[in-house]
């Protein structure tokens, strides 16, 4: 076996690791979005109980700041994390609309 050869070998190995913590991580993603969307469930049957609008834009607002801050800490670009965060809360208001119909 040469020098490549065996340095080619770790990098599979390496390449390997990092994309089963990958796919761990997205799962752990994909079932914190599923718990987050049963809360969220609740809070939007609660608003169409109460006859409370659909969306809160300040406390909206606030969760982004936070989710902002949070990424500055764990070194994740915040324009990203709000994108992401925007994307969520769109989500939650439809359907939260959804069940107001």
């Amino acid at each position: 076996m040469t020098g490549g050869t065996d340095l080619s070998e770790r990098a599979a190995g390496l390449l390997a690791n990092h994309r089963d913590s990958i796919d761990r991580l997205d799962a752990i993603l994909v079932y914190t979005l599923g718990e987050r969307f049963k809360h969220t469930q609740a809070v939007g049957r609660l608003k169409a109980e109460h006859q409370l609008p659909p969306s809160d834009p300040a406390r909206e607002e606030r969760q982004i700041e936070r989710l902002e801050w949070l990424a500055k800490e764990a070194d994740l670009d915040p324009e990203f994390a709000k994108k992401f965060l925007n994307f969520i809360i769109s989500e939650v208001i439809r359907h939260h609309e959804n069940l107001q119909r």
